[in-house]
This record gives structure tokens, sequence and C-alpha cells, in this order.
């Protein structure tokens, strides 16, 4: 599939202009990496080029386009993203107290993890997203909001199986020539996909790495989160002391409470338990309800408890406020307003 401009590495601008100078390239990348609407907002450039430019493109600068528009009352903002054969994602802009604002990027079309707690997981799985598709996610939201401080790879689908197309979007993201952003300022949240996390300890990014846990029991983690048959918590905590001992980071590891579920005392022992001795942090989330699904949100009471039994037992705990819920934007209930990740009929 072709990778449209906002795809491009500044490596790959220059190998599209192979007969122009280095400078050149740079400038196309930058306007690339600004996500302009039109080739004729290149303005420093010949319209020569300009217009050859155009013709690789078909006069079209982004794949993909903004279907619906969501605003919660909280002030996250949710995009339906139409893409170039009808497929649609969402990503949303997440915005705190303090005022960082975080774009939240999904990787695939639809999911193919199935995890039972998660609106995206009843999708299915249609396909990976380009580097393009990625990329121009991020720029319908920083078209709307301004600038953007932090992205996670959180939204529909698991990046590290589309680890490659994640990795060039990151390139684009990160890239001083481009949109610069720290890595550190990046997160990859995965299922515990452990080839992924693996090959990111040893080849890079250096991205922050965020686990989605949820259970220390191996039973109900395989109910709640199949991965777990494919790459059990006894492979996935020893893949992440490698990643570990390989970068020195520590992780985040995301635990979605589910009343009457996960969220006891005797969950949160065994949590403290499977956790050590990883340096790590838990984001305590609240399930956020999606209709139809046969869950309940933990008490207030429940989740208090929890974070006091880690915080005991030296673990850094955060309780995460759900924001976007309004607009079924928050963990766990993107796809909800998608009807299928198939394209509709012509």
């Amino acid at each position: 599939m072709k990778v449209y401009p906002s795809g491009h590495s500044l490596a790959e601008t220059a190998a599209l202009l192979p007969d122009q100078p280095p400078y050149r390239a740079r400038q196309v990348y930058e306007w690339f990496s600004r996500g302009i609407a039109s080739f004729d907002a290149m303005t420093n450039l010949p319209q020569s080029l300009r217009e050859r430019l155009s013709g690789l493109y078909g006069g079209q600068v982004r794949s993909s386009s903004i279907e619906k528009e969501l605003i919660d009352e909280d002030g996250s903002l949710k995009l339906q993203i139409r893409l170039r054969d009808g497929a649609a994602v969402e990503c949303v802009l997440l915005e705190d107290i303090e005022g960082r604002k975080t774009a939240c990027l999904s990787s695939q079309v639809g999911c193919p993890m199935g995890c039972a707690f998660c609106k995206t997981g009843t999708l299915g799985f249609l396909r990976n997203l380009g580097p393009d598709e990625i990329i121009e996610q991020f720029h319908f939201l920083r078209d709307r909001r301004g600038f953007i401080s932090n992205v996670v790879f959180m939204g529909m689908g698991e990046p590290l199986l589309n680890l490659e197309n994640v990795r060039k979007a990151i390139v684009v993201l990160s890239s001083p020539e481009g949109i610069g952003m720290s890595l550190r300022k990046i997160t990859i949240s995965t299922s515990g996909i452990i080839p992924g996390i693996l090959d990111i300890a040893q080849n890079g990014p250096k991205i922050r790495l965020a686990i989605s846990l949820t259970s220390a029991d191996p039973d109900l983690r395989t109910r709640l989160m199949p991965v777990n048959k494919t790459w059990p918590l006894d492979e996935l905590k020893s893949a992440l002391l490698q990643f570990q001992q390989a970068t020195r980071d520590r992780i985040t590891l995301e635990v979605v409470l589910i009343g009457n579920m996960n969220a006891s005392e005797t969950d949160a022992e065994a949590l403290a338990a499977w956790i050590t001795p990883l340096k790590a942090q838990v984001n305590l989330i609240a399930w956020n309800p999606i209709q139809g699904m046969p869950f309940e949100q933990p008490s207030p009471r429940q989740m208090r408890i929890f974070s006091e039994i880690l915080e005991r037992k030296g673990i850094v705990t955060v309780q995460r406020m759900s924001r976007g819920r309004g607009v079924m934007g928050a963990c766990g209930q993107l796809g909800d307003t998608l009807q299928t990740t198939n394209p509709p009929s012509a």
C-alpha cells in the first residue's frame, strides 16, 4: 500500500527526490511533518516541485479523513477517521488538569486480541495501519487542539503486532527535523506480546513500555485476556526482566479493575507478589462501562484498598481518572461508535 507524505522519514523523503539537493529534502520533510493540508502550502518550494509532489500522490496530502468528531464534557476529543479503503479507526486527545495533552493513537483496524472487557476486541481484526495512517491521527488531533506533549499507542489494536509500522511512525514523531517529540514522551502499550517486547529491548526505540496486565491469576487472566494462552504470565515476567536489564527503565503495569472479579484484597496481594522484583508503576483503571458486557465497575472502596495494599508493598501506584467516558473514548471503549471494521459496501 502506498505511503502518503505524513508517514515518510527524512531519508525516505530524500529518496523520493534523488535529483534535489539535501536542503530541499529537508524542506519538504519539514512541511510533511507539519501535517499540511495541501501541497500549495509549501510556499518555500518552487511551483514545479510542488506540482511534482502533488502528482506523486494524486493531489492528496493525507490518505484519510475525519468522519465524526465527538467532544466530552471533560474536554476529551474523539475522532472517527475514515481510511482510504473505507475502514475506520478512532483516536483520542486527552488533557490532564495541568494542561498536558496526550494523543491516544490506534495502530490497527480493529484488534485480534479479544480481551473480554474491551469493546475494540469485539470488532475483530481487519488490518494493520501504515505509518502515514498512524501519523495522520496525530495531525488531525493537533489541528484541533494545538501542541501535543505526549503520545500513547493505547488506541485500537495491538501495537507490537504492527511493530514495523509503529516504529516508522515513532521515527517521524521523534525526528529533530520533523515533529521533534522526545522518545520519553512516547508510550507503547501491549497486552504482552513477548517477541515484540524483546525486540524493543534489543533494537529500540527507547520509548516507555506499558503492559496491560489486569490480573496475576493465570486462569483469570486467560479468561479476560486470551493472549495469556500464548504468552503466559511466567514467560511475560521473564521477558520484562530482560527488558529492564537491557533498558534500565521502569515499566508501567496497567490493571483494569472489574468489580467482583479481580478487585479483591487477595487479587491485590497476588499482583504485588507477581510484580516483585520488577521495577514498575501500577496504573489502576476502573473498568469503563460498555453496553452489553457482563461486567461492573469496582467501588471506590475497592479501588482504595487495592491501591493501599500495593503501596504497602512499596509499589508505586496511581489511580487513573477515566477521561473521555462521555464520548466512549476512555480505556477499552474505542470502537463503540463503529459498527464494523469492514469497509462499507460500494
